[in-house]
């Protein structure tokens, strides 16, 4: 099984403008993502897919492998489809990894890949919600699987409703998952997805897997129940990873 791991990594962001590319205590985000995905036992080779030079050039920099893409794609869909068609080799699968979450496990990535086979079209990491922060959260994709571990529906709202029980309850009731972030795509299965046009349910829920099980796509899902890395999406949260590096760092020091 060949696995090509993307590294999807724009500069624009309207929250935080050049992300990829800051200090964090003497490395950048883009390589400390990079050197994480590299230490997956799973993937035949890892890729950066930016539409950027200054990231295109740091990438090479520190020896890591990068291709150009298009600067005008809807999603990190597209652009890790034009990534995979960019390389030289064929591969059986390629995962879309967050270039914004510097403490990604390779152990979480491993698991996603170990569960790949020619008959799976898509597949991604689901977790058992274990507080009501989580649940109740719109910031949280719940999901909600059938007997074969496939997902059925994905909403920003709790799902299932548990009904005659105060929604405090819910926990003790019954189990609910939520989404991480992690996808693997059969590479026949990324060209057909990604020509498909926005759904209803997409648009009202804002999450583009929707779209997907919309169109009658399968979306296998995969219990992890490792720790979730952070993911920066602000200035504030890059504060809060800084703090973790310092006392990581304090700890390692003789």
């Amino acid at each position: 099984m060949e696995i090509l791991g993307i590294i999807p990594a724009r500069y624009a962001s309207s929250r935080f403008p050049g992300k990829p590319l800051v200090d964090m205590l003497g490395q950048t985000m883009i390589q400390r993502v990079y050197d994480q995905v590299m230490k997956s036992k799973k993937l035949t080779q890892v890729v950066v897919a930016t539409d950027d030079k200054r990231i295109y050039d740091h990438v090479l920099s520190f020896g890591g492998n990068v291709c150009m893409t298009s600067d005008n794609h809807p999603s990190g869909t597209d652009r890790c489809y034009e990534a995979l068609m960019e390389q030289s080799e064929k591969f059986d699968f390629a995962i879309n990894i967050q270039g914004d979450e510097p403490f990604i496990d390779p152990k979480q990535i491993d698991l996603l890949c170990s569960s790949l086979n020619e008959k799976v079209e898509l597949a991604t990491l689901i977790q058992k919600i274990a507080t009501l922060e989580q649940l109740h959260s719109a910031g949280e994709a719940k999901v909600v699987i059938n007997h074969v571990h496939e997902a059925i529906y994905f909403s920003r709202s709790p799902i299932p409703f548990v009904q005659k029980t105060e929604p405090k309850d819910w926990l003790d009731k019954t189990t609910f998952y939520r989404h991480v972030g992690l996808y693997a795509y059969r590479n026949d299965i990324l060209e057909k997805i990604t020509r498909l046009s926005p759904s209803l349910l997409e648009k009202a829920e804002s999450l583009e897997q929707l779209r997907w099980i919309e169109n009658g796509f399968k979306i296998k899902t995969v219990e992890t129940e490792m720790e979730e890395s952070i993911c920066i999406d602000t200035p504030e949260d890059l504060q809060k990873a800084l703090d973790i590096l310092k006392v990581a760092q304090k700890m390692t020091k003789p």
